[in-house]
């Protein structure tokens, strides 16, 4: 999965504020240097950096995440998809009725 995505989510929501880095690391309380790395993919913050940024940002946390999140739906479905290949026909089918059935009554 490519985790520079929430480094260039930062720097982008960053630069829509006129932010520097510096002045982000200062409402973090997290390094400059750190949030350098963030941007440019070398390191994934924490789950408690990640919140400090975004409120820094005045962001969502699902802003900043939003492509990891397309990506990891699109990885699971791939999975799911290699691994209902591997049943029988009918096991398929089945799998198939049960989806069916739940996208016929959820919310459209």
């Amino acid at each position: 999965m490519d985790m520079t995505s929430i480094g260039r989510n930062i720097r982008h929501f960053r630069n829509l504020n006129n932010m520097r880095q510096e002045v982000l690391a200062e409402k973090t309380d997290l390094s400059t240097n750190y949030i350098s790395m963030i941007e440019r993919g070398e390191k994934i913050p924490s789950l408690a950096s990640l919140i400090r940024i975004s409120n820094a940002l005045e962001v969502t946390s699902d802003m900043l995440l939003c492509d990891l999140i397309v990506k990891s739906y699109c990885v699971k479905n791939s999975v799911l998809m290699d691994r209902i290949s591997e049943l029988s026909a009918k096991e398929q089918q089945k799998i198939y009725a049960v989806i069916e059935t739940i996208l016929e009554y959820s919310d459209k």
